[in-house]
């Protein structure tokens, strides 16, 4: 009983002890996530305006980079991105569109889940919705608007 147990445990340390070396192997040759910006700030934005932005990355790995999943942290906000592979050295976008018919400030991550060593990647975005009214009524806010 002893020698099946002893037996066990050893064949046990071998696989897993191949199983992490391969991954250390892989890890070099990995594809490699890079975000432009992790964070887009619209600023103060009027409502119904056009909430979408992009967010631009590129694969700095060896290896195809395969983007399985992008999901918000809301309803509020909706990401759209490529399903094909990204080769190396090759840039690509994720548009997310956030839903400003709500008013008052907002912040919202978008978490991206991939086959790169760096996953699960968080972006955010931030700002503040306001009145249609109220965009009218304040130079400061109609400036802060135009350079959006």
């Amino acid at each position: 009983m002893k020698n099946i147990t002893v037996l066990t445990i050893l064949l046990f340390a071998i696989t897993f002890s191949s199983f992490a070396q391969e991954k250390d192997i892989n890890s070099k040759k990995s594809p490699e996530i890079t975000f432009e910006k992790v964070i887009i700030d619209y600023g103060v934005i009027t409502q119904g305006s056009d909430g979408t932005r992009e967010f631009v990355y590129k694969n700095t790995g060896k290896l195809p980079l395969i983007l399985t999943n992008v999901k918000s942290s809301c309803g509020c906000t909706v990401p759209s991105w490529s399903k094909t592979p990204l080769n190396k050295k090759k840039t690509d976008k994720i548009k997310v569109k956030y839903n400003t018919h709500k008013i008052g400030n907002f912040q919202k991550t978008v978490t991206i889940i991939s086959n790169a060593k760096n996953s699960p990647v968080r972006l955010t975005i931030k700002g503040k919705v306001i009145k249609k009214e109220d965009a009218k009524t304040s130079p400061v806010q109609e400036k802060s608007l135009l350079k959006n």
